[in-house]
């Protein structure tokens, strides 16, 4: 069941904040994320458990926050989860062994 999250609210006023860091992690040569990544890897891991409601400002500071490692971090396991593994090739095998 997909659920709303609460700061969904807030998610046309932050788009320049999404952008921006967005930027800052191509800049860094972390290759092409995009806002809804970056909104999702905030929905899932920093306001997972919400303590108290956050302000507008509160929010901005968490997207701008955002470390690189902490985010790939994120993709990676993500990406690890959608794909699947079969050790069944023993040519695929060799190679990821190499």
């Amino acid at each position: 069941m997909n659920t709303v999250h609460e700061f969904e609210r807030f998610r046309n006023q932050v788009i320049p904040a999404l952008r921006s860091k967005v930027e800052e992690l191509s800049l860094l040569g972390y290759g092409t994320v995009r806002e809804e990544q970056l909104w999702e890897f905030l929905v899932q891991k920093k306001w997972r458990r919400l303590k108290e409601d956050k302000k507008l400002y509160e929010i901005i500071d968490d997207i701008m926050s955002v470390k690189p490692g902490e985010y790939m971090n994120y993709a990676s396991v993500e990406a690890l989860k959608l794909s699947e593994f079969s050790f069944d090739n023993e040519e695929e095998l060799r190679e990821l062994l190499k």
